[in-house]
């Protein structure tokens, strides 16, 4: 457990390092603040619970956390996941789901299943990814045309289209407006000025103006002047039970995204390795924080990671300054974000989205393999149609079927000739070579190609090319070796793994065998006794 834990080595650079960390916690804050605003009024759950996320799962997170340089608080995936919560169960649902989610990641953590995250394909990510990005944009076009996104259909798609349809375009025109100059800002500056918080910059010049011209859009409203008191929110059994289910793909999503994040930043950055169980912990313990404070669940988010990473952060004491510095927000500047136009939040989360699909990593993908577009394809699709879990569980469950084809067309069974000088009775003995892989979605084939020949005498069986057996791969060749000797056929095996051989025996394969000395390490001698066998039978017949 003292891995999972923080401890004085945490802090070790800090006193060389605290000014760039410092600097870069400032920064990360900066371009935090529009982002946590926006992915809480998006999820439903208000600004406030947004901020208040960013602030305590943000602290948490820093501290408990697995990676030195990685920074948590509200993301877009999570509010893809958040939104049908709310229309379903309603805002007070997400304070519970946080909470549960919480405790579920704290302990898939201590259970030690960090490793996990590596067993994603990166068409499945990438797919997962861009799904996330066309939500995200289609959730802000209600926003965006001046309609409201309640009583429409909970899926983004739909009610996209379902708020065109619906849009007034004389009073769409203002958020519109504000929307596509938002937008313009930061794609400006990420031109002109990349290392300026384009969503920040741009914010701030929209409010500006819209403030002077008096123009009559919806604003954030008012915010609190000071961070809730934590309090348990309702955990009966019958809400438990109702929030089983999102709890489950909440801290699924918080897992996988945070791990990805971690490791994202681990290839950035030069500060060490991560600790993939003690970042399940420390997200774990973010979300049931947040929760206790009423905001909604946090992951890893990799945008801010990044920025923090390329601001020079060496240690978790920027994303502490991050989380101190939009504390300070709440108690100094509420007033004043409170008058931001919820319009301005839409453009920054349209322009995020668009961001996500990356044209040039769909050109790869889509490039490589027919089977890697196609779980691209299958999981963006699932993603943006139905559920985010349920695409990455297809996702994977796709790209598995492709994979095990694939290995079980380089798995194969070869008749060789006999080595040295023919002699008489050769054409009664069979050499077949297995290679590559005997498992379950091999071994019916390779055991369907041996039992074809007739006309045998002995079969030498030669198994050190085999790289991967499973029980199922061991069982054929028990059923294999019984057959054929029920048959009157010989087998002789030779070359049999160390790794193996404990499988083979426990399983029955070489009690199989007819004779204990039937086990060869060399195929000369399998080939001398198959021979011998054979003169043996010619000489009685």
């Amino acid at each position: 457990m003292q891995g999972l834990l923080p401890g004085r080595s945490d802090y070790a650079l800090v006193r060389t390092t605290w000014q760039i960390d410092l600097l870069a916690g400032i920064t990360v804050g900066i371009v935090a603040l529009p982002l946590a605003l926006a992915f809480g009024v998006s999820s439903g759950v208000g600004a406030a619970a947004g901020l208040v996320t960013a602030i305590v799962a943000g602290l948490v997170a820093a501290v408990f956390g697995g990676s030195p340089v990685q920074v948590s608080g509200p993301t877009g995936a999570m509010v893809v996941v958040l939104a049908p919560i709310v229309v379903s169960h309603g805002v007070g649902a997400v304070a519970v789901v946080s909470i549960m989610a919480g405790v579920l990641v704290v302990l898939a953590g201590v259970l030690r299943l960090g490793r996990t995250v590596s067993y994603l394909p990166w068409p499945v990510i990438e797919g997962f990814t861009v799904g996330i990005g066309i939500i995200i944009f289609m959730q802000q076009v209600p926003a965006a045309v001046g309609v409201s996104a309640a009583g429409h259909d909970t899926n983004a798609l739909v009610a996209a289209v379902e708020s065109v349809a619906a849009a007034r375009w004389q009073d769409a025109l203002g958020p519109l407006v504000v929307v596509l100059a938002v937008a313009a800002v930061m794609l400006v500056l990420s031109r002109v000025a990349p290392r300026i918080p384009g969503s920040f910059v741009a914010i701030a010049v929209v409010t500006v103006v819209v403030v002077l011209l008096g123009s009559p859009l919806d604003v954030i409203g008012q915010l609190p002047t000071s961070l809730p008191s934590p309090s348990l929110p309702n955990l009966g059994l019958d809400t438990l039970s109702d929030l089983a289910g999102p709890a489950c793909a909440v801290a699924a999503l918080a897992a996988i995204e945070s791990l990805l994040s971690a490791r994202v930043a681990s290839s950035m950055s030069d500060t060490g390795p991560y600790n993939a169980d003690r970042e399940l912990v420390g997200q774990g313990l973010a979300s049931l924080a947040s929760g206790l404070f009423g905001g909604m669940p946090a992951t890893g988010a990799i945008a801010r990671t990044a920025v923090n990473v390329r601001s020079g952060a060496r240690t978790r004491l920027a994303a502490i300054v991050h989380a101190i510095g939009l504390l300070a927000v709440v108690y100094l500047a509420a007033n004043i974000v409170s008058d931001i136009p919820l319009a301005t939040l839409s453009g920054v989360l349209m322009v995020t989205a668009a961001r996500m699909v990356s044209p040039r990593i769909i050109k790869q993908v889509m490039g490589s393999t027919r089977s890697a577009a196609t779980v691209f394809v299958v999981t963006a699709v699932i993603t943006v149609s139905f559920d985010l879990i349920v695409a990455v569980g297809i996702g994977i469950a796709v790209a598995a079927f492709f994979s095990l084809r694939a290995l079980s067309r380089a798995s194969g069974v070869h008749r060789e000739e006999l080595a040295g000088t023919p002699v008489a009775g050769d054409e009664r003995i069979a050499v077949f070579r297995i290679d590559g892989s005997l498992f379950f979605g091999a071994a019916d084939r390779i055991l369907e190609r041996v039992q074809a020949h007739r006309g045998l005498d002995v079969v030498i069986l030669r198994l050190s090319q085999l790289q991967l057996l499973d029980a199922t791969g061991a069982h054929t060749l028990s059923e294999l070796v019984t057959t054929l000797e029920q048959r009157g056929v010989t087998v002789l095996i030779k070359g049999v793994q160390r790794e193996h051989l404990t499988l083979l025996t426990r399983l029955g394969v070489i009690d199989s065998l007819r004779h204990p000395n039937h086990l060869f390490e060399g195929l000369e001698p399998a080939v001398d006794h198959a021979r011998s066998h054979v003169r043996r039978q010619l000489a009685v017949g």
